[in-house]
């Protein structure tokens, strides 16, 4: 493949996949924005404490898309079909499983877990009310996620893109009329988050019913060892949300120590751009893999190596530009999202987007090179990266940070994770393990 064919193929599959991750992301902020400005602090306070739900399924959803989708694009790198519609099948059936389990959980477990996340009486019904139907609209995010990937996956990233952005849109049309004309408070907020995966299925549907898809749902045994397999591909997707999760429950639970359900809230300002911020770079990782994965499939190295430079380029020029964007304009920013004017949470906001947002260069080129090392194959560094950003440093740093410095250790945790994990992964790729 030639270098300009090779930049031109990786800047549409990466500008499509940014654009089509932004959107989704917007699922959250939407709600943020409208929660705000519609039920107050403690809307946002309710919100901040269930979304940690939202992206374990979420990160399900991708872990099966991803790992499937990559090992769809590997058969298809190796023009073996019959496994590759196989891959599909099991992704689909599995997916099916996951789904079922969460709506269970949402019938009868959703009460237990608002109390576990730490919902205090001001805040518990309107968290159990977005728990609860999150976790019933668990089979839609987690299937759009699978058919989000395969589509892009099966050469079709602009379709992938405009299911996203089509259903993001809706779901920020919806918000709007069920909270503020019909005033359906929290409900609202959550019900338009669940039927926007559901628009976005009916566009995917175009990429099946112009018959331009090369997966089939096809009747097998389930292979034990395929499926393994794609799950490994797809845990660090899984782990990079659970990160997330995790991350917010821990915050959450220190800062409620520290300063309150205010805290809380400022922290969901924080908390929602980190998920718009994380999705760019998502998206950028998500968008090379189709290449990597097929040049893999071949065995051509040189493409691999360089569509992982085009990445990480691109991550750090964008990275830039979002932390300009958020050191200078950090005021105007936490405003929009703090509609009762509440001084504390102004203050706790804009001191922690300035210190918080230092991170983004490091956290960017650890999703990136986690997933590159998914593409081809080496799972293991590739979990080393996702777990110490979920679990191994993390959890250390912020509460010996929040003892040592309050509410500023909170915040400084974040970028000292990522630089500690960044340095590790580029150890990993040069040693080739």
């Amino acid at each position: 493949m030639k270098k300009q064919s090779l930049f031109k193929q990786f800047f549409t599959y990466v500008s499509l996949n940014i654009c089509g991750m932004i959107g989704l992301s917007c699922y959250i902020l939407a709600d943020t924005f409208f929660v705000s400005n519609g039920l107050g602090t403690s809307g946002l306070t309710a919100l901040n404490l269930a979304i940690p739900v939202y992206s374990i399924v979420h990160g399900c959803g991708l872990m099966l898309g991803m790992g499937g989708a990559t090992k769809y694009s590997i058969f298809r790198g190796q023009a073996d079909s019959e496994n590759a519609s196989r891959t599909f099948s099991a992704v689909l059936f599995f997916t099916s499983v996951l789904a079922f389990l969460f709506v269970l959980a949402g019938l009868f477990l959703s009460r237990p877990l608002t109390v576990l996340l730490g919902a205090d009486n001001d805040v518990f019904s309107m968290t159990h009310t977005y728990l609860t139907v999150i976790l019933l609209f668990a089979p839609a995010f987690m299937l759009n996620d699978v058919f989000i990937c395969f589509v892009r996956n099966d050469g079709n990233p602009a379709l992938s893109m405009a299911a996203m952005l089509t259903g993001s849109f809706s779901n920020i049309i919806l918000d709007y009329i069920f909270i503020f004309p019909l005033n359906m408070g929290i409900l609202g907020a959550v019900l338009a988050t669940g039927i926007a995966p559901l628009i976005s299925m009916s566009i995917l549907s175009v990429h099946g019913i112009r018959k331009k898809h090369h997966f089939h749902w096809i009747r097998h045994r389930i292979s034990v060892r395929l499926m393994a397999n794609i799950l490994s591909l797809g845990i660090p997707s899984l782990v990079t949300e659970i990160a997330s999760a995790i991350v917010m429950i821990a915050f959450n639970s220190i800062l409620l120590s520290l300063c309150g359900n205010t805290g809380v809230a400022a922290y969901g300002v924080i908390a929602n751009l980190s998920l718009v911020v994380t999705s760019i770079y998502t998206g950028i990782a998500q968008g090379t893999q189709p290449i990597t994965s097929r040049a893999y499939g071949r065995g051509d190295r040189n493409t691999m190596k360089r569509a992982l430079q085009y990445a990480v380029c691109c991550s750090l020029a964008i990275s830039a530009l979002i932390y300009l964007l958020f050191f200078f304009g950090a005021e105007a920013i936490t405003s929009v999202l703090n509609s009762e004017r509440d001084i504390s949470l102004q203050y706790i906001a804009v001191s922690g987007l300035k210190i918080y947002f230092t991170a983004i260069p490091f956290a960017g080129f650890n999703i990136i090179l986690s997933t590159y090392f998914t593409t081809i194959e080496k799972t293991l560094p590739a979990q080393v990266i996702s777990l110490a950003r979920a679990l191994f440093v993390i959890l250390p740093a912020v509460f010996l940070l929040s003892s040592a410095f309050g509410v500023t250790g909170v915040w400084l945790s974040y970028p000292v994770t990522e630089a500690v994990v960044c340095l590790a992964g580029v150890w990993l790729q040069q040693k080739g393990i």
